[in-house]
């Protein structure tokens, strides 16, 4: 080869790389990029419980805004018990209350019958599958079950085994919450896509729409003499995790939370990687990072789990966003009412490690 034929081949060389590159045409790698310069005017960065908590006032109102806002004027309650079941060890009642204009929220409200008084109340948020049935032993086929079996394994009810109530609630779009076209696809199918992108033309979130219902369930709560509305906890797996974390960092009442397979990046989840629609608050990064709403729920109880092999939400994203929450209650003095776990599987609920650390917490108060 020619000097010439050297010298024309590395300018076309030169010219592809320039017009062409690989990592132009990748919308993702564009994200990631993005984030590198991310405003996040609201970052935590205090370095004393007084500015941690002036920084936790303006960040939970500027969140408030960005998840669409909630009611002004709640409206009545309008609580219903329409069916009770009695089981070896333990009650359930199924509830129906309302939670906004022509909106009403389902539940089971399972109680342990060997503890007496005001109970603690853990409200349960499952994920994305059948829906409340499915953290409180009820199979596919309506039938009660003993093996905690799917991948949210009947956590309601290893709440209920540590001597707290559980409240399970049924999320918008999912079980019993869904449209008829698409409840009619199969018992695994939800209705975020229209439910989610409607909130959106809106101006408001699916994240607000559900945090919104844990903040009326603690309002039922508060109505019940046997609850002890004063431990109140709030826990849930994936979808139901996102609505933990922003509901407790929103509603103070929330006196402990555990978030399993969800505390992680926004950067290395939500922004990188295939999620539901119901994932998605415009903005925010505007403002914070995922690890910055967690921070807002300190100084009270949070406890974090992720599977080794989840790859929905990233082990590498899970440590960062648990390191810089940890940084925050480390500023609140309060390392130790912070927890995580990994464990060995995929993206399900653990709880080996996270539901006596929230019910000691909580039968504690």
């Amino acid at each position: 080869m020619t000097r010439r034929e050297m010298a024309l081949t590395s300018m076309a060389a030169a010219m592809n790389a320039d017009t062409m590159p690989e990592a132009r045409l990748d919308p993702v790698a564009y994200s990631r990029e993005r984030h590198k310069t991310a405003p996040l005017r609201l970052q935590f960065n205090a370095t004393t419980p007084a500015a941690a908590r002036a920084w936790q006032r303006k960040l939970r109102v500027k969140l408030r805004e960005l998840v669409g806002g909630f009611p002004e004027n709640p409206v009545s309650l309008r609580p219903r018990v329409i069916e009770t079941k009695d089981f070896d060890t333990y009650t359930r009642e199924k509830i129906v209350f309302t939670s906004r204009e022509n909106m009403e929220v389902m539940g089971y409200l399972l109680k342990p019958k060997a503890v007496a008084g005001a109970l603690p109340v853990m409200v349960c948020v499952p994920g994305h599958g059948r829906g409340v049935d499915d953290i409180v032993g009820i199979d596919d086929k309506g039938k009660q079950r003993t093996d905690k079996a799917g991948y949210q394994a009947d956590f309601a009810l290893q709440f209920v085994e540590q001597g707290l109530a559980a409240f399970a609630i049924e999320p918008l779009a999912f079980g019993y919450r869904r449209d008829p076209i698409n409840a009619a696809k199969g018992i695994n199918n939800n209705s975020c896509q229209p439910s989610a992108g409607a909130a959106l033309l809106f101006g408001e979130t699916m994240i607000g729409w559900r945090a919104y219902d844990v903040m009326r369930t603690i309002d039922y709560i508060e109505t019940r003499k046997d609850l002890d509305a004063k431990r109140v906890g709030c826990v849930g797996i994936s979808g139901g995790g996102t609505c933990t974390l922003f509901a407790s960092a929103l509603d103070t009442r929330i006196q402990a939370a555990m978030v399993s397979g969800y505390l992680n990046t926004f950067r290395d989840c939500i922004l990188s990687l295939a999620h539901c629609m119901d994932n998605y608050v415009p903005g925010i990064l505007n403002w914070a990072e995922m690890s910055d709403v967690a921070g807002l729920i300190a100084p009270r109880p949070l406890f974090a789990e992720t599977g080794e092999q989840d790859r929905i939400f990233p082990l590498a994203g899970f440590e960062e966003g648990a390191k810089a929450t940890r940084k925050v209650y480390a500023v609140f003095g309060v390392s130790e009412a912070f927890g995580t776990e990994v464990h060995p599987g995929a993206h399900v609920f653990h709880g080996v490690k996270g539901v006596p650390f929230i019910a000691r917490y909580l039968k504690g108060i």
